[in-house]
């Protein structure tokens, strides 16, 4: 009896106790938003969406305010998330490209380290290789188990989105401009599906260590939203941004003729997609409650990238705007992160995998480009990057961004094949420097003015630097004698085939 006494004395004392090695493995859950701009949270400022859960999540640990996409564009910003390295360095960095098998990913690292891996929605891998992720679900599976199950009937007369065509149909209807919702309930959308798959996998795998990624594809165009959630916002209570001379002349010619009634529908349906999100987020956080999982469940919410919503007249991302390259980053894990925090350092997306590499206790490779947040996270610093690279080689253009300045680069010598041509002659080298203390918007280009010339040489040479760094195949660029002549041909498209 005495002994068994002081074995539960020993129980009840508190995992603290416990030696490391006996210790519970910490899962990992990674949420995502498909296209989702920090701006559109009531975390982040925003008065009129409502996201309750995300804003509670975010109470609950840290806030990132300075988190960069390595990509405005979905396939190379998720495959540098999953490898913590930058496209160019694996070989993708465009829409339609492949992740190379040879690529090591965090499912495979953990699995190896005795986790069970899961990826339900999307994540953009181009092939039928699942990377390390044993259980993999996506909108084939929910076809499948919609099919098998049958739709619930749509109140009559609700008018409905049609077929998505984008760029075959006018913009204004791709874009939902009448905010109108997707032809299912709730209980058949594919975002309702993936987080009733997500909670199966937490209530399957809630006795071993887990790693998860959730991927929506909220608030994507054309903006899904149920039936249910159909006229949750009035188009004429939101403002339309302004398009200054810094965006007019290269605003894509299928975004010219959208009128302001048309604009404000566009972003009522963003909205009221993000609000479908924030719903789904929760029954996957509320499971984790439920199951007693969260104190030993380091929780990641991200966005894939940011979102222009007529921001310099464009209604998608692709470009180095900052509404287009910022995006949401919300961490929590009790106890080793403080709530109700935010930081304004600089970090980048590549930073996500020796962060969770860090906080398992896993050894982290010396091939993986990012660099762990937990010194940010736990408070041991407050600083992180002097700077962070952002590329998008469809339109061959790059961007440094530095507290204080947003610095770009682009050829001006690609006519872009996705779709957002302007209409009009290519520009040439362009060269872009805002001062983002006092011009957030980025209406006035400083790039031109002496006082800056040093300033934009100093940026262009750690563009050069970052290029050539992380370039997979270094050997096949010219030199940089000529800094131009090595910045044209590094931005480049240089997809594996």
């Amino acid at each position: 009896m005495r002994i068994h006494y002081l074995l539960s004395l020993v129980v009840l004392s508190g995992a603290a106790n416990i030696a490391p090695a006996q210790q519970k493995k910490l899962n990992v859950l990674i949420i995502s938003g498909d296209d989702h701009a920090p701006y559109v949270m009531g975390c982040y400022g925003n008065k009129q969406v409502r996201t309750p859960n995300l804003d509670r999540l975010a109470a609950g640990g840290v806030r990132f305010n300075r988190a960069y996409c390595t990509s405005p564009v979905c396939t190379p910003s998720r495959q540098a998330i999953i490898t913590g390295k930058y496209p160019r360095t694996i070989g993708v960095t465009q829409l339609r490209t492949a992740l190379p098998e040879a690529e090591d990913t965090i499912a495979e690292m953990l699995a190896r380290a005795g986790y069970v891996t899961g990826a339900i929605g999307k994540m953009h891998f181009n092939s039928n290789l699942k990377h390390g992720f044993q259980v993999r679900l996506d909108n084939p599976d929910h076809k499948k188990w919609l099919e098998a199950r049958g739709r619930k009937p749509i109140p009559k007369g609700v008018e409905t989105q049609p077929q998505w065509r984008p760029f075959k149909d006018h913009a204004r209807v791709w874009l939902n401009s009448q905010a109108l919702p997707f032809g299912l309930c709730d209980a058949d959308m594919p975002g309702t599906y993936f987080a009733q798959e997500a909670i199966r996998f937490l209530q399957s795998n809630k006795n071993q260590p887990f790693f998860l990624m959730v991927n929506f594809t909220e608030p994507h165009s054309p903006f899904h939203f149920p039936v249910e959630f159909r006229g949750r916002h009035d188009p004429g209570k939101f403002a339309v941004p302004k398009v200054g001379p810094e965006g007019d002349w290269q605003v894509p010619a299928i975004f010219r003729d959208l009128g302001d009634a048309e604009k404000q529908g566009i972003i009522a349906a963003y909205h009221t997609s993000v609000e479908f999100l924030d719903r789904n987020v929760a029954l996957v956080l509320a499971e984790l409650e439920r199951l007693g999982l969260a104190d030993n469940t380091l929780v990641i919410y991200l966005g894939d990238h940011g979102y222009c919503l007529g921001h310099h007249g464009r209604f998608e991302k692709h470009s180095m705007w900052e509404v287009a390259i910022r995006a949401p980053l919300l961490v929590r894990m009790p106890g080793r992160v403080p709530a109700k925090k935010s930081s304004d350092a600089l970090v980048s997306f590549v930073d996500l995998v020796p962060t969770i590499l860090d906080f398992t206790q896993q050894p982290i490779p010396k091939s993986v480009q990012g660099k762990s947040l937990e010194p940010l996270l736990s408070g041991k610093t407050a600083k992180h990057y002097d700077h962070v690279f952002i590329e998008y080689s469809e339109n061959e253009e790059a961007a440094v961004r530095t507290p204080k300045w947003a610095f770009f680069y682009g050829t001006g010598k690609r006519e872009r094949q996705d779709g957002y041509t302007t209409g009009k002659p290519l520009p040439g080298r362009t060269v872009k420097l805002y001062d983002m203390d006092k011009d957030s918007e980025q209406t006035t280009n400083l790039a031109e003015r002496p006082e800056h010339a040093e300033l934009v040489a100093d940026l262009t040479r750690l563009l050069v630097e970052h290029l050539r760094r992380t370039a997979r195949q270094p050997e096949l660029l010219p030199g940089v004698d000529d800094v131009h002549v090595f910045l044209d041909a590094a931005l480049k498209p240089r997809d594996l085939k």
